[in-house]
């Protein structure tokens, strides 16, 4: 057994524990993103940092090994603003939007992307309850409003614009009729978040987008049943993040207050890889380098994996220098999703 103090008060455990295990033991909360407690430890983010107050060192304590006579500080202002600077700098190189700039400029707040996706997959009755769930006592605000929404949306750099309003009003117009609205209830969070945004994208960056699309895409400007809102559904680029909800970035960012830094460091090209056999998307622009994944299939020899690739500050995470990346992951795409921290990883559906 060991002896060490952590936030002034005293503790007593076995050898081989983190300071992050015994943190935890004690109810003292310390942020992580690069820490997951089924794979070994390896610090990368270093947003879980502690402060060592007999040696003035910083250490990443999910990492670290408490050791007899530390006196361990979890919970500092100094702590703190270090912890806020080193998701700072995270973000400095995450060219990811956390909501689509159709859905920010909404007035009514509507979740196009997800209305857009339940229509594309003809999921009408899903699509139904969320139009139910967004409007409220007042009614639907697109007949009225002069479509902000299609303004913004970037497939109008490419050819023309997703006929967003036309699609929201004719499935408000639906349930009007009385079609069925039997489905999952959704529950839009209203709260004001974080959110990330993309900073400059340049031409071939923008066509990236294209590639969730059909290769042909018949256009529909008037919506006039469901099989037009789904054809014109599929000309949706899907330029917002399937993590929008499930982002431990985006809840630390929030945590901390913090502000999506202006300028963008450009690390790794808005990029968009889909594996054709699984589903699995990988965007390199929004992958902080925690290295889950790679560390959860390390062990793998039954298929290629993803692992890092260049050195120093350009190392990037990507499939093997001599696979195709639809040839990876053909059994672990869902384990390496649901490890991700951002929305990097994520499935077609």
């Amino acid at each position: 057994m060991i002896k060490l103090k952590i936030d002034n008060a005293d503790y007593e455990v076995q050898e081989g524990l983190t300071i992050l295990d015994i943190a935890r033991s004690a109810g003292i909360k310390i942020p992580t993103l690069c820490f997951n407690e089924k794979l070994p430890h390896f610090s990368s983010c270093m947003v879980c940092m502690v402060k060592d107050q007999k040696k003035g060192n910083f250490l990443p304590s999910c990492s670290a090994l408490a050791q007899d006579g530390m006196d361990i500080d979890c919970s500092s202002d100094e702590l703190k603003s270090l912890r806020q600077k080193a998701i700072e700098l995270l973000l400095s190189e995450h060219r990811a939007e956390c909501e689509a700039p159709c859905k920010v400029v909404c007035p009514g707040g509507y979740n196009i992307p997800r209305m857009n996706r339940l229509l594309s997959a003809k999921n009408f009755e899903d699509a139904f309850q969320l139009s139910v769930s967004q409007i409220k006592s007042s009614g639907l605000m697109c007949p009225d409003c002069p479509g902000y929404c299609e303004n913004a949306c970037r497939r109008k750099k490419i050819d023309n614009p997703v006929s967003i309003r036309n699609m929201q009003i004719f499935v408000s117009q639906q349930i009007k009729m009385g079609n069925s609205v039997t489905g999952q209830h959704y529950i839009e969070k209203s709260a004001k978040r974080f959110a990330s945004h993309i900073g400059k994208i340049e031409p071939d960056e923008l066509q990236e987008w294209l590639k969730e699309c059909k290769d042909v895409v018949k256009r529909v400007r008037e919506i006039s049943d469901l099989t037009s809102a789904a054809m014109e559904s599929e000309s949706c680029m899907h330029c917002d993040c399937r993590a929008v909800d499930n982002c431990r970035l985006r809840d630390i960012a929030d945590e901390f207050s913090i502000k999506d830094p202006r300028g963008k460091l450009v690390n790794s090209p808005i990029q968009k890889k889909i594996n054709i056999n699984t589903g699995l998307i990988f965007e390199n622009a929004k992958c902080i380098k925690c290295g889950l994944c790679v560390r959860l299939c390390e062990d793998s020899t039954d298929e290629p994996a993803l692992c890092f690739i260049n050195r120093g500050f350009v190392s990037i995470i990507s499939e093997p220098l001599t696979e195709d990346f639809n040839d990876i992951l053909k059994t672990k795409s869902k384990e390496v999703v649901d490890i991700c921290p951002t929305g990097a990883l994520s499935n077609l559906k």
